[in-house]
């Protein structure tokens, strides 16, 4: 009975604790600075403002424990080299399109409407210099597709403005 007690006190203390991170987190949304990006697709240039998460605490960190992310918004997960990256959804409540980036701004490959809580391993599957997470389903709505350019200065070019 005292271990039944013991587990029963454990696992509120971890939901109290995910609930925590979860506030601290769109605290943290909030306050983040964002930049634009433009995705450039067949159906035109697509502007979104993003949170750039540029060092190794904020790349480990993503977009977990949000419950939401409009269309026109998105995280960058920027590489000074071009390396197999991969990303999981762990601790991530909502869908995800996630699209690999080529040091140029080239599309590399999309995973989109990536499962929500997973932590099966999503591979870059070649050398990239940079992730896109943005909303899921978000990319096909965008007609955005392999070979589509990324304008931002993490590759060397800027938006329109």
């Amino acid at each position: 009975m005292a271990l039944l007690h013991f587990s029963a006190a454990l696992t509120g203390a971890v939901v109290r604790s995910d609930a925590a991170l979860a506030e601290s987190s769109a605290a943290a949304s909030k306050a983040a600075q964002e930049e634009r990006l433009e995705l450039v697709t067949a159906s035109g240039v697509h502007a979104l403002d993003v949170e750039v998460a540029a060092t190794p605490e904020k790349q480990a960190y993503g977009l977990m424990y949000r419950t939401s992310l409009p269309e026109t918004k998105g995280m960058l997960f920027p590489h000074k080299q071009p390396t197999e990256l991969t990303m999981w959804m762990r601790n991530t409540y909502i869908p995800l399109d996630m699209v690999f980036i080529r040091a140029d701004g080239t599309v590399h490959r999309i995973e989109a409407r990536t499962e929500p809580l997973s932590e099966r391993v999503i591979a870059s599957e070649g050398p990239v210099t940079a992730v896109l997470e943005i909303a899921g389903g978000a990319a096909e709505r965008m007609g955005l597709k392999p070979g589509d350019k990324v304008r931002h200065p993490a590759f060397g070019t800027a938006p329109a403005q």
